[in-house]
């Protein structure tokens, strides 16, 4: 592998860039080029689910073990719910931001966030890119849904700050996302750059309440979105956006902490930066920490290294701008070296959490219509479809449904056949399990009305009503512990069986 001085760069800016990235890398033990960059002064790195299926402990301890003379960042999106990366082959064992909102307990949302933390902390994991800060529009936004605490501000903004408290409580930093407020756009930054609905005052109004919410419970890091605001932002994102980040983040609403970027290789940013001009842009903007998603690795980690120092070296970012983002992430890592706890050998989460998890799930359920002890559901042999939903980038492929406690079937929104689930649930009770129905209300519609004694149960944000009468059970969340607590309430056996992640049999073969 090439050394700084053999590739030409200026090893003291080198050395500044280092310390301002976090890459992730493949597999349950760190490659060299890793180890190699912390012992050089990089950041840290960011862990995914793919990272965590061995020994994490090991893992985190051998990363810190690389460090020459301080704490790395080593961070990761846990967000319980939907978003989970430490529990995502068996689904979270909290529910997410929409159950906690909707149970609006502020006690119960720190509870579960120090939960979480703790989990982390005894991981060996200091940085958890949570909570996320969105206030939901009137529509749906396709990168945040039950990601949100909801879609009243005031809720949020509570509920944000009780999450910072929980976390932080724990030794965990914070990081409240996605500046200046994801909920109220129609698309999702990972696909193209995202525009807030509304003003400029509708912002101030609607979406910056649970930012200022979070920097006032001492966040240690707030990650502004790939959103742009005409009246502020002009044509970029927020993430490349001075008057967002150091006019409007820094300036108006006063945070001092760690900027974070959101993952780079978002087609928002790179699709018309590039990731390693994007990277330059951005801290130019204000943000003092990059973070690079999954899908990145060793030659995009060296483009942005290479990209920072080239722009200094050109004068298009000012080094002052580098060693003060420097001076913060090194500020940020002190802290968590005086407050990080980390317990050897392996530990696992769910061992732990199913009860403060398992309570707030049961507390978020909604239940409407005819109860199910009420309708034609018979003590055995249901037919339990499951929809799998178009997939949500942010939350990936995760374990979801009443798979672990009852047989079900799980078929594609876009597969979704009326015709042949009626066929198959012929003298049959029927339950649909569904994520934001929305998305199929037609079929649906045509199902229920089909049969009006079936039970629909809606793992996502609750967006459709159904026809009058129908037995109807909202989760606000397709967590594990939320489809523990749905499983409960239908009076399904608790049994484990295999899960069908892909229904490729017709549905009337059984």
């Amino acid at each position: 592998m090439t050394s700084f001085l053999e590739a030409g760069i200026d090893p003291v800016l080198a050395k500044l860039a280092d310390a301002i990235i976090i890459p992730p890398f493949p597999g349950i033990e760190p490659p060299r080029w890793i180890l190699e960059a912390l012992g050089r002064g990089l950041a840290g790195v960011t862990l995914f689910g793919t990272n965590v299926l061995g020994d994490t402990s090991a893992l985190t301890s051998s990363l810190r073990s690389a460090c020459a003379d301080m704490e790395p960042v080593i961070a990761i999106d846990e967000e319980g719910g939907d978003v989970t990366r430490v529990a995502y082959a068996d689904g979270s064992p909290y529910p997410g931001n929409a159950a906690l909102g909707a149970v609006d307990d502020v006690a119960l949302t720190r509870s579960v966030y120090a939960a979480i933390g703790r989990d982390l902390a005894l991981l060996g994991i200091n940085l958890n890119l949570a909570p996320c800060a969105d206030v939901l529009g009137d529509g749906d936004s396709p990168a945040v849904g039950t990601r949100s605490f909801g879609a009243a501000t005031e809720v949020v903004a509570r509920h944000t700050a009780a999450a910072v408290f929980g976390l932080q409580g724990t030794g965990v930093a914070a990081c409240a996302k996605h500046f200046p407020g994801h909920g109220s756009t129609g698309t999702d930054s990972h696909h193209a750059i995202a525009t807030i609905a509304g003003s400029l005052d509708d912002v101030w109004r609607r979406d910056l309440p649970p930012f200022s919410a979070a920097i006032n419970a001492g966040a240690a890091a707030v990650m502004p979105g790939h959103l742009r605001v005409p009246e502020l932002t002009g044509d970029r994102p927020a993430t490349l956006s001075a008057a967002a980040i150091t006019g409007l983040l820094r300036g108006e609403l006063g945070f001092t902490g760690v900027v974070i970027s959101d993952a780079l290789e978002m087609k928002a940013t790179s699709a018309v930066f590039g990731i390693p001009g994007a990277a330059a842009l951005a801290v130019a903007a204000g943000v003092d920490l990059l973070c690079l998603g999954r899908d990145t690795g060793f030659e995009v980690y060296r483009a942005v290294r290479a990209a920072l120092v080239s722009a200094v070296a050109s004068g298009s970012l000012p080094g002052s701008r580098l060693e003060e983002a420097a001076a913060r992430v090194s500020a940020l890592r002190t802290g968590l070296l005086a407050s990080v706890r980390v317990r050897a050998g392996r530990h696992d989460p769910l061992s732990v959490s199913n009860g403060i998890g398992l309570v707030a799930a049961r507390r978020a359920l909604r239940l409407s219509g005819s109860r199910p002890e009420e309708s034609s559901l018979p003590a055995a042999n249901p037919l339990i479809i499951e929809v799998e939903p178009r997939e949500n980038i942010a939350a990936g492929e995760f374990a979801w449904g009443l798979g672990p406690w009852a047989p079900v079937r799980r078929v594609d929104v876009d597969d979704l056949d009326v015709a042949e689930i009626l066929a198959a649930a012929a003298g049959r009770s029927l339950i649909v399990v569904v994520r934001d129905a929305v998305h199929a209300k037609a079929m649906l519609g045509e199902l229920l009305a089909a049969r009006p004694d079936a039970i629909l149960v809606e793992m996502g944000v609750p967006l459709w009503t159904p026809p009058a009468g129908t037995s109807y059970l909202a989760t606000y969340g397709a967590s594990r512990a939320s489809a523990q607590a749905a499983a409960e309430i239908l009076g399904l056996v608790l049994f484990r069986v295999t899960p069908v992640w892909r229904w490729r049999e017709p549905l009337v073969a059984g």
